[in-house]
Parts: C-alpha cells; structure tokens; sequence
C-alpha cells in the first residue's frame, strides 16, 4: 500500500501530465483514495482534479517572479504561512512518495516533504526548468524530463528521460482514421486543416492574426479554432460576421475537453503556442506546428519551440511577426509536399509512446526504494 502526494497546478502544462500520471498509478494499483493532490485555490486544478475522482486540498500562494513587488511580498507571505498547512497535511495522509510538476505551491509542500524524509519525484514538462522547480531539484531524489536537452539545467545523477506523458484520451485519438477524426467536427477529406489553439488559457493575439487573415485562408483550408474562454465573446462575434461559405471551413470553440484528441487527429498542421504540452501531444501525431512562444514565459516557451525546431518539426514565428506571415507560414507548408511531408516524421520520430507508464514506475520505485513518510 502506497501512498502519492501530488502537487500540480496553474495551466494545462503543468495538471495535465499530473493527472495522466494519476491514471497510469491506478493501473498499477494505487487506489484513489491513496492519492492526495495539493494545489491552489481559483486554478485549473480546483476543476479538473475533483473530476478525476481525486481528493484535493488547497493552499495559499502565487508567483513571486515577474510580479510587482507588493504582490510578490503578499505571495511570499502565503506560501510561508502555507509550511503549516502542508505539515498538517503530511503528517496526517503520510505519503511515500511526492511527485510534483511545478507551480510555486509546490515549494513549501516539498521542503515539508524533505523535513518528513519523503521522496521526491519531479516531472519537468518543458526544456529548462522554471522557478519552483529549480529550488526544489536539490531536495528531489529523481527528476523525469520529457528530453534530454535538460541535461544542462538537471543533475545527471538524478535524471531519466521519460518523454512528455500525453493524456490517455488524446492517446486513443492516435487510432481513429483521419475521416471519423474529421466528422467529429462535421468536416470533410479534401482540404488540408489547420488546429489553432493558444494554451488551456487562449491566445488573443494568435486569435487576432487568425482573425484578420482568415477569409483568405478559408479559400483554400479548413480550420478548427479554440479561442480560450476569456477571448470567445470576440471570436463568437467574428465567426458569425462569417459568410455561409466561410463557416462550412470554420469551427471555433472556446475549449475542447473531450474532442482534443479527435482535433488532433483531423489536423495536418498546428498553430499554437510552445507550452511544455506540445513536446509530446504534437509528436504523438505525427503533427507539424507553427510554434509562437508566449512572449512573458518567452524563455522557457522558445527553449520548447527551439526543440522542435532544431529536429524539424515545427517553424516558429513571434506575436509582432504572426499577423503578416501567418498566411506564408501556413500555406507555405502545404503547398512544399516533400518539405511536409519530412517534417511530419520529424514530428512523429520525436513521440514517446511509453512516456505515461514509465513516469508513472518512475514514481512507484523511488517511493518504494527511497523510503516513506516519517
């Protein structure tokens, strides 16, 4: 019987692997109410893990790098007060092992861990490590990477690539055909279509470029569009100032849950943003991207797209750049059939089929050998 403490929260980057990591653990016969996951109160987590079935607890905190000095004072002295809370919460559920993906929450959860002698496993999802988890690698005993380029940011002694774990759902989504991927959006084989999507939060300024060079797009393409919830009024709003021929060639959506992996599938080529998501789910298709890394996070996003890029799966643009290439950039690579087509197998030598199980033994072994809760 083991225990797993869990600590993951913010975006889409950081939960989801966490959450594809709780469904390989089950499989391995951990129960769900041996596993408890921390994290914070008004993030994705508060939705997205109780509806796994999984028991969270919530602290207090925020970032405190690349703030304003009042709120970082005002974060700092939260995730301070929270060293309480997360004693508590250790010394009641006495976990074995704690695997953490990141997310400033995770620092004071994982200096309780190592004052109570429990292990930890980190999963780094992008290249280079952010903030939280540069303070915390030297109290982990195992740091799985999604590659092995964060061998310059990570001890060699502690790391094994893993691959980045895609979700289980999007997965299965390898195995549909190409058709029912398409008719799930109501869509034909025909025409080359292009998925843009701008992280679990939405892009306005990928939307925006969208937007302003669509009509010409829609000429020769088809589109599927997640917007992000908070720019969807906008998109809404645009998508019905759409001719009727432009729409048959046009789904925008705020987000998808449970259609992303048939997205993926109807998709020949992806417009999105370099979140750590896309080193794996990209490749799991076989699928050539534009990459746009977001401009605040701009080192950790362009150390990803550079990833890609370097093994020629994607090209990259910039926020300034996207609104007067995007028609190049798109069109561009349809129309080079031979370049298309290497750059779909550079996509696809890059997937990690086994990521999931792997990360999930990864955290079962080092709780089993390293010891558990004090």
């Amino acid at each position: 019987m083991m225990n797993v403490l869990i600590c993951a929260g913010g975006t889409g980057g950081g939960i989801y692997p966490a959450l594809t990591a709780v469904t390989e653990l089950q499989n391995l016969g951990i129960k769900k109410e041996q596993i408890l996951w921390v994290g914070t109160a008004g993030e994705m987590e508060e939705k997205l893990v109780p509806r796994a079935g999984i028991k969270l607890e919530k602290i207090r905190g925020g970032a405190i790098v690349g703030v304003k000095p009042h709120v970082m004072v005002k974060h700092l002295a939260q995730l301070t007060w929270s060293l309480g809370t997360a004693n508590n919460l250790i010394r009641t559920f006495k976990p074995d092992v704690m695997f953490m993906t990141g997310g400033y929450m995770s620092v004071p959860v994982a200096l309780v861990a190592r004052l109570h002698k429990v292990p930890i496993v980190i999963f780094l999802p992008d290249v280079e490590p952010g903030s939280a988890i540069k303070t915390v690698i030297p109290w982990a005993q195992t740091i799985a990477c999604t590659t092995n380029l964060s061998e310059a940011f990570v001890p060699q002694e502690k790391m094994i690539v893993t691959g980045y774990p895609v979700r289980p759902e999007i997965r299965a989504a390898t195995q549909m055909s190409k058709e029912a991927a398409l008719a799930t959006f109501n869509l034909k084989p025909g025409r080359k279509t292009l998925f843009v999507f701008g992280g679990s939060r939405g892009s306005w300024n990928i939307n925006k470029a969208l937007m302003d060079n669509l009509p010409p797009l829609l000429e020769q393409i088809q589109v599927i569009h997640i917007s992000g919830t908070l720019t969807w009024p906008q998109v809404e709003e645009f998508a019905h100032s759409l001719t009727t021929e432009q729409k048959q060639w046009y789904r925008p959506y705020p987000y998808l849950h449970e259609k992303m992996g048939a997205a993926f599938r109807a998709a020949d080529l992806a417009l999105a943003r370099a979140g750590a998501s896309m080193l794996g789910e990209g490749p799991a298709f076989g699928l050539p991207a534009i990459m746009v890394p977001l401009t605040f996070a701009w080192r950790y996003q362009k150390v990803n797209a550079d990833y890609l890029t370097t093994h020629g799966a994607a090209v990259q643009s910039t926020d300034e750049q996207l609104p007067n290439e995007i028609l190049s950039l798109v069109l561009d690579r349809f129309n080079d059939k031979t370049g298309f087509q290497e750059m779909q197998g550079a996509a696809k030598s890059l997937d990690k089929p086994h990521a999931s199980a792997q990360l999930a033994q990864v955290i079962v072994q080092t709780g089993q050998f390293q010891g558990g809760a004090a």
